[in-house]
């Protein structure tokens, strides 16, 4: 199904004694599964030595109770769920990645992606650097060794490679003694942390995660901010802090998070609650039900209902069973695999006109799919309202959106659109409305480049996601 992919996830704790914190990072991922479903790891640090074990695969797949055992308790862990915006899908390219130097070993997992990649990995690889992945965490984990080799602290070291790094990066490192959180100066992709009644300190990409390991969220990390956790406590390094404006990706409120966390003082879910509410008041339409499809079209498809007074209800039965590694069929069974996820209920909209709420259209195959779906079950009129606006430019910061070509709302207009698809009309979010989402919070401002083209960076001049797995002949040879 073409739909937007997540990012990844991240988790951390600090401890103030040797526990099962293996554990506690594994409910962790588990909370933040939603954010990656490729792979996953976690890295326990006893007293200095680091145990790190990760693979392909699902939480639930990739450990259980024995590997978790194995992993043995420590005051430290760090985690990582994994969809790659870099490199591909191979246990080599799973985090975190571990690191051992004549400093000692550091651990680090990363959301986001660096758009100064390719640049910086050359550098590396004529300075001697050899890479074992083709992931951009690498690049960011030898930076901070290198860095690491010539400063005092491994804060010190992160905070010098946060001026040679750009794009979207949150951070968790793992030294022998500290755990770090780690924004990028922009904020692009969340992070939070939080504290446990025992005292130890958790470090999450989303609340929803800290609430599954019984913390209570203290707060986001503020882009450009550095967080240290130590035996004395956690302090804050800001010395990169509002050197850039905020461009938090605003498809985290739309899509990407748990509707159950909070982002920068803002809930998710009142967030697409709002979005609807918008979409009600600038695509109105004379309607007998609105439904949303699941699951971040849920809670915009009750916005809309609310302003709209038209009623809402549920529509569609979603297959819980069915996972990101559900095998794909052939091409010629497209329309079953939507099927298979997603099945109307009939009585909810036989007869009835029906304003169908998603998160976004990218090529517009999936959306023709559930609404020829609603069609089959008897709806009378399927009016399409997006809770996002149209995408019309590729993300460079860990969206998998990589070319025009692939959008189909760069070679037609909604109503256009609307035919393709099958719809009887069509209606966006405006980017207005989406940099309203977050009204009341702390978040200074949004990346909205996929729709406005207004990046917050550089443009990376080589995107390909898989640009670190050329064949050999497509390299460029140096005699030895």
């Amino acid at each position: 199904m073409h739909k937007l992919h997540e990012d990844c996830g991240v988790f951390g704790v600090f401890a103030n004694a040797c526990t099962d914190v293996a554990s506690t990072v594994y409910y962790g991922l588990y909370a933040l599964q939603h954010r990656g479903q490729e792979g996953c790891g976690i890295t326990v640090n006893d007293d200095g030595v680091f145990c790190t074990h990760k693979d392909v695969g699902l939480v639930n797949d990739v450990f259980d109770a024995e590997t978790l055992a194995r992993l043995g308790r420590g005051n430290m862990a760090v985690g990582h769920v994994r969809y790659g915006t870099t490199g591909g899908r191979s246990r080599v390219n799973c985090q975190p990645i571990e690191v051992n130097h004549v400093k000692g070993s550091m651990a680090i997992a990363h959301n986001g992606n660096l758009t100064n990649a390719a640049d910086l990995r050359r550098r590396l690889e004529l300075d001697g650097s050899i890479f074992h992945t083709t992931s951009d965490t690498e690049i960011i984990a030898y930076l901070i060794t290198r860095e690491r080799l010539r400063a005092p602290s491994i804060e010190q070291a992160v905070r010098a490679t946060m001026d040679i790094i750009d794009g979207a990066y949150s951070l968790v490192v793992m030294s022998p003694s500290k755990l770090l959180a780690v924004r990028d100066k922009n904020g692009m992709r969340p992070l939070c942390y939080g504290q446990c009644a025992d005292g130890s300190y958790v470090v999450a990409s989303e609340s929803c995660a800290l609430n599954a390991v019984g913390a209570t969220l203290i707060r986001d990390v503020r882009p450009g901010e550095i967080l240290v956790f130590t035996a004395q406590g956690v302090r804050s390094i800001d010395t990169a802090c509002g050197t850039r404006p905020q461009a938090l990706c605003v498809f985290e409120y739309i899509y990407f998070a748990r509707s159950d966390s909070v982002i920068d003082g803002v809930s998710v879910q009142q967030a697409r609650l709002r979005a609807g509410d918008f979409l009600a008041q600038t695509h109105p339409v004379e309607a007998d039900v609105v439904v949303g499809v699941p699951d971040s079209g849920l809670d915009a498809a009750l916005g809309y209902a609310r302003r709209s007074g038209i009623p809402y209800a549920i529509g569609f039965v979603k297959n819980k069973y069915i996972g990101r590694t559900f095998i794909e069929p052939g091409q010629s069974d497209r329309e079953n695999q939507v099927r298979i996820k997603l099945s109307p209920i009939e009585n909810a909209v036989r007869g009835k006109r029906v304003v169908l709420v998603d998160d976004s259209i990218v090529r517009g195959t999936t959306s023709g799919r559930i609404i020829r779906l609603l069609r089959q079950a008897g709806a009378a009129e399927v009016h399409l309202r997006i809770s996002a606006p149209p995408f019309l430019n590729p993300c460079y910061y860990g969206t998998d959106i990589d070319t025009r070509e692939n959008l189909i709302a760069c070679s037609h207009t909604p109503a256009e659109i609307a035919e393709i698809i099958g719809a009887d009309s069509l209606g966006y979010l405006t980017i207005e409305d989406a940099g309203r989402l977050a009204a009341g919070g702390t978040a200074g401002g949004f990346c909205t480049a996929c729709f406005s083209g207004a990046y917050p960076t550089a443009v990376p001049t080589c995107t390909q996601k898989n640009r670190f797995e050329r064949k050999l002949s497509e390299r460029t040879r140096h005699e030895e």
